[in-house]
């Protein structure tokens, strides 16, 4: 792991500040990636990491993050976890979908059938644990392949995001096992009004803003790693 002394000026300590920061700069990638400086692990504490230690790890922070639902969390920088904020939201919704809500983008024959099948489980109900997901739309044994993909590909998309994470429950209605991703549709979470602010722009436009937004804050970044964090259009 990579990152920074409890002490130095650059260092987040807790969740508020992660927020907080986020909000600022607009969207953070959760991991060191291709441009430096632009993540949570090179701002926080190597050592806290995992420690399960809520008022200091990073990895729990996300789930309060996602559990608040003021800032979207899923895998939205070339397919690795991150944050947007709501302010920003708007923006990569157009731009990442290029204008197209997920109806639209499948009557356009531009979805696949595996997108589909994940979807038009939402259409039932609002949230799912991952694993429940992947049962329902099919992704089971002699079914469809490659579930984790084509998770990312929507998050990426902007038309899924994680809402939480939770354990599963027994019979008894009791807690078990590991924290499990729960996931939505942005609309849910945000809005249809958020999410389809920006769509009175070009899909180009909205990409220019975020680029030029990432070139101010920063500047260090190469035409390559954004297009890489960031995508291209």
């Amino acid at each position: 792991m990579y990152g920074v002394e409890e002490e130095d000026p650059y260092c987040l300590h807790n969740v508020n500040e992660l927020e907080k920061y986020v909000n600022e700069v607009g969207f953070l990638p959760l991991f060191r990636n291709d441009i430096p400086g632009f993540s949570v692990e090179e701002r926080t504490v190597p050592t806290y990491w995992w420690s399960g230690d809520i008022d200091k790890d990073p990895w729990e922070w996300r789930a309060v993050i996602a559990r608040k639902g003021k800032i979207a969390y899923g895998k939205f920088f070339n397919g690795k976890a991150g944050f947007i904020s709501k302010k920003w939201l708007p923006y990569f919704a157009n731009f990442r979908r290029d204008g197209y809500d997920f109806d639209a983008l499948w009557d356009d024959e531009k979805a696949s059938i595996r997108m589909k099948k994940i979807m038009d489980c939402f259409g039932e109900k609002e949230e799912y644990y991952s694993f429940e997901l992947k049962e329902k739309a099919g992704f089971t044994k002699g079914g469809e392949k490659n579930f984790e993909g084509t998770m990312s590909e929507l998050q990426m998309k902007t038309y899924l995001a994680v809402k939480d994470f939770r354990q599963k429950k027994n019979k008894k209605g009791e807690s078990y096992g590991w924290a499990i991703a729960i996931y939505s549709t942005m609309e849910e979470l945000f809005g249809k009004d958020v999410i389809s602010k920006a769509y009175n722009e070009t899909p180009q436009r909205s990409y220019e803003r975020i680029i030029s937004h990432m070139e101010d804050i920063y500047p260090v970044a190469t035409e390559k790693s954004l297009r890489k964090v960031i995508g291209k259009i």
